[in-house]
């Protein structure tokens, strides 16, 4: 009897990041919602994978909306029965601005983006993985490598991330005696519209003050590094993984 087809959410899947593990999901044969803020970019991202119908969903969400979650992850189980992967990968940034600048309404988006949203998600990804037979399935959050060092201006941003250390360690230790596998995947400019600005005038804005134009790769080697993380076996599990432009400058001073 063949093995039933692996099921995965992916957040902030309209573009970036979230599009090419999404893509790289599909395949490798999952069955994958692809979860957003804009119909229209998951619709795109779908089209553009070749999957066909039945094989990918588009769930419009916003993740730090614990309604609209609840629903994505109903319509996950409605559809396909069960989930094996989650892919924590929604988020946002403020603009740079000192600590005491930054307005409360720009801190809480952030924050419910980036940390509310991989909580609520988790909630529900291991109401389903538990309850399932097989049971258990895998969480992988997307922690970038603002959960080791900061960048000037990104309080908000460097706050999250470092929860997510937290959720992610705490969310493993929890959910492993369900067979829920939890890592984390810090990722360094990688080729996205967020990175944008690292290449575009004089760069961004470094510790020591100056300005410079920082390397970034190619986001298919993001989406290879989690297609891995999610692949292995449940008794297995990569807790944390960095994966970045050789050239950036994170190991070192600056």
């Amino acid at each position: 009897m063949a093995a039933a087809r692996k099921v995965a959410v992916v957040t902030g899947a309209g573009s970036g990041i979230g599009k090419a593990v999404a893509r790289a999901l599909l395949r490798t044969g999952y069955a994958v919602a692809l979860a957003g803020r804009r119909r229209e970019m998951l619709d795109e991202a779908i089209a553009e994978s070749g999957a066909n119908q039945g094989d990918a969903i588009a769930v419009p969400t916003d993740v730090g909306d614990p309604e609209a979650v609840k629903a994505l992850f109903a319509k996950v189980k409605q559809t396909y029965g069960r989930l094996d992967v989650l892919f924590n990968n929604a988020g946002t940034g403020a603009p740079a601005m000192p600590i005491e600048d930054l307005p409360f309404d720009k801190w809480k988006a952030v924050v419910d983006a980036n940390l509310t949203g991989v909580f609520l998600c988790t909630q529900e990804a291991i109401k389903i993985m538990k309850a399932q037979d097989p049971r258990g399935g895998r969480i992988i959050n997307n922690g970038s490598i603002s959960a080791h060092a900061p960048r000037p201006g990104a309080v908000a941003y460097t706050s999250t991330k470092h929860a997510v250390t937290g959720l992610t360690k705490q969310t493993a230790l929890d959910c492993r005696q369900y067979d829920i596998a939890c890592g984390q995947i810090d990722i360094g400019n990688a080729v996205s519209p967020l990175t944008e600005r690292m290449v575009t005038g004089e760069g961004v804005l470094q510790p020591d003050g100056r300005k410079m134009v920082e390397p970034r790769m190619d986001v298919e080697h993001v989406a290879q590094a989690v297609l891995y993380m999610a692949g292995l076996p449940l008794e297995s599990n990569v807790l944390f993984m960095t994966v970045m432009a050789t050239k950036m400058p994170f190991v070192g001073r600056g």
